[in-house]
């Protein structure tokens, strides 16, 4: 059999059999082609077929138009089908005599295209006339818009389509809250629990390090540097590389990928060893920048993810409740290393070697890092494609649909994926494309928002937090001096006790306070007051610096201070830097702008590391810090400015905020080659 462009077998009217044994066959087989919408007899115009939905009405043939009866008169076979299908107009005219069943998804949405029927009139009409006729009422020439015919109804078409792909996409925005949504929070949230573990974890294993492998036991400067900023940089990589591969290949694909390489590089680092051609501190160097590829891989997919599965009224909770979870990763490294090293106090304090014991901790700290993500990688590997990447990019249209019934369907919602012949032509994901997009100030200014709002946040944040340790013990919190072995100790569990005591104090209650108003207050106003009030946080704790420092009551003044800047940066502009590029652009530049705007804000992180080595012992050791918390200030303030070009992306739909009707998203439809629902060519 020879295969239309519907992906099905072409009519045999012309050989059908005129009598006979094999009569019912030929019946069958045409009833058969015209429930699957295809037509009958000759190929008819593609005019014809396109036209229908646009044309008026014909007065003896209720749900053909008058193109479609002018082809009747020139096709022997479609008259032939329309006497077989006068009983069924006949019952229709009739309803009260002859009750005709309901659908069981007669309460879907209108719109929407029904399911098959056994009715070969079906075979009158084009793909594209749905049951969207229930509201049509009768037309005239005049309604009809001043469009040339094909236009016309390609134009119509198109609006079906989008109708229907705008209905699956409502059954996600309306689902309420459900499991699913939780196993993807916990399931995203477990990856960020162990990017932040292994990020924060080396501000107390740097320390260690200094014990075990730096002269006068520290590291030297660029020693630290290359240590606290190759995952920085490797994050840079990783949130352009896996933001754009997830537009490309796939949200579903990438995710788990990225794990795996945090998880190997977690492990390389754990088993790191000292040689006479490379030092270990090279190593761990290399190791945490593929782990920091990995991490970095895990933003944009992440927030994209749970973006697309959650709905509108709670997708901000959602969200932030995965960010959420590195709080508890800065929490749980503090307390590992806290208990690690309680665990070798005896051999720390009264072993005459102390600094192998030390090394056993560093190891030990940094290796758990990767058990978190063991136990999410199953998950991720199995987590079903988002339905807007399935309907938008793949347009696979009967697997979005399994996918919305299964997770998240409400029971009102129907695809018929036979009837799925004509394509909505709408921007692919090209260069040409995305410079388009982005060649339009009102698209461009909320990628330059979140970009710079992300930057100038990740100066002050990954300055204040890969450098706490250097910093308390700068107002002397962490310092010992007791002799020997117990100046050890004292000193790593000093530097453990205060990460907690931040980590507690300010990390999680901050990520929790937006949790719980993002979606009433809106991401703007908090991402506002956040900058806002860093901006006299900073100016305090950097203009009273000397004095705050001066006294061990101003220390615990300076303290408070500081886990006040750590309360504000969570709920405040750490997480709406990362909430809001995940709604704000289009489906199939999502993941590659959140992976843009993220990338910015580890270029942030970079200069901060960078700047903060080179600058903290300028006119002595650490006497700078004062005014790198100016400079912060100042980086505070300019997020302000950036904040202003973002929209609010509070209860607004995805496809609202990736302004579709602005670029035309719906140009038209196409014929296309389908095979059960899925698009086989086009």
């Amino acid at each position: 059999m020879k295969r239309s462009r519907y992906g099905r077998e072409k009519s045999i009217w012309r050989n059908a059999p005129r009598g006979g044994e094999d009569e019912h066959v030929w019946k069958d087989d045409g009833r058969r082609r015209a429930r699957r919408g295809q037509c009958s007899g000759e190929p008819a115009q593609k005019e014809h077929q396109l036209n229908v939905a646009g044309m008026p009405r014909c007065d003896w043939l209720p749900r053909a138009p008058l193109r479609t009866c002018e082809a009747l008169c020139c096709n022997p076979g479609q008259v032939q089908l329309l006497l077989l299908s006068l009983p069924v107009r006949l019952i229709r005219c009739f309803p009260i005599i002859f009750p005709l069943p309901r659908s069981s998804s007669h309460n879907r949405p209108r719109g929407l295209i029904p399911p098959a029927t056994s009715f070969p009139e079906l075979a009158m009409a084009a793909i594209v006339e749905t049951a969207s006729a229930e509201k049509r009422t009768s037309s005239s020439e005049n309604d009809i818009p001043a469009l040339p015919s094909g236009r016309r109804a390609n134009h119509s078409a198109a609006l079906e389509l989008d109708e229907r792909r705008r209905a699956a996409l409502a059954e996600v925005d309306n689902a309420k809250f459900s499991w699913f949504h939780v196993k993807v929070c916990m399931v995203a949230g477990a990856g960020f629990f162990t990017d932040a573990y292994d990020i924060f974890a080396i501000n107390i294993a740097s320390t260690m390090l200094g014990y075990v492998y730096g002269k006068n036991h520290a590291l030297n400067t660029n020693q630290d540097l290359g240590v606290k900023v190759a995952t920085p940089i490797g994050n840079l990589v990783g949130q352009l590389l896996f933001g754009w591969l997830a537009d490309v290949l796939g949200r579903k694909r990438m995710y788990g990928v990225e794990l795996m390489i945090i998880i190997i590089a977690t492990f390389g680092q754990a088993l790191s060893g000292q040689a006479p051609a490379v030092g270990i501190i090279g190593v761990l160097i290399v190791w945490r920048f593929i782990m920091g590829i990995g991490i970095g891989g895990d933003y944009p997919l992440s927030a994209v993810i749970s973006s697309e599965f959650a709905s509108t009224r709670s997708r901000g909770r959602l969200m932030t409740a995965v960010f959420a979870f590195q709080g508890w990763g800065n929490f749980c490294a503090a307390l590992i290393a806290l208990i690690v090293v309680s665990a070798y106090k005896p051999l720390i304090i009264t072993d005459p070697s102390t600094y192998p014991h030390v090394d056993y901790c560093w190891r030990i700290l940094i290796g758990l890092g990767c058990v978190p993500g063991v136990i999410a990688l199953y998950f991720r590997l199995t987590i079903p494609e988002t339905p807007r990447f399935t309907m938008d990019i793949e347009r696979n249209i009967k697997q979005a649909s399994q996918d919305i019934e299964n997770a998240l369907t409400t029971g009102s919602y129907y695809v018929d994926p036979d009837a799925v012949v004509q394509r909505v032509e709408a921007p692919r994901a090209t260069r040409r494309d995305f410079l388009a997009h982005f060649g339009k100030w009102e698209n461009l200014k909320v990628l330059i928002g979140t970009s710079y709002s992300w930057f100038a946040l990740d100066i002050a944040f990954y300055g204040l937090g890969l450098n706490s340790s250097i910093i308390l013990t700068a107002i002397g919190w962490g310092s010992s001096k007791a002799p020997a072995g117990h100046g050890v100790y004292e000193t790593l569990r000093n530097v453990s006790v205060g990460n907690l005591i931040l980590s507690v104090a300010g990390l999680i209650p901050g990520y929790w306070a937006s949790f719980l108003v993002i979606d009433s207050w809106g991401r703007k106003p908090i991402q506002l007051m956040g900058f806002t009030v860093l901006t006299a946080l900073f100016i305090c704790m950097g203009f009273g610096y000397d004095k705050l420092i001066a006294t061990p009551s101003a220390q615990k003044a300076f303290v408070f201070l500081y886990c006040l800047a750590d309360f504000f940066q969570n709920f405040g502009p750490n997480v709406t830097t990362f909430v809001i590029p995940g709604e704000a652009f289009p489906t199939r530049y999502r993941s590659t702008a959140h992976g843009i705007s993220a990338a910015s804000g580890k270029l942030g992180a970079v200069v901060a590391q960078v700047g903060f080595a080179r600058l903290r012992n300028i006119h002595g050791p650490n006497a700078f810090v004062g005014h790198i918390l100016e400079i912060f200030a100042l980086f505070m303030l300019t997020g302000i400015f950036s904040t202003l070009l973002l929209p609010e992306t509070k209860g607004r739909s995805l496809e609202e905020l990736s302004n579709e009707n602005q670029e035309g998203f719906i140009q038209g439809v196409r014929q296309v080659q389908v095979k059960d629902g899925v698009v086989v060519q086009e």
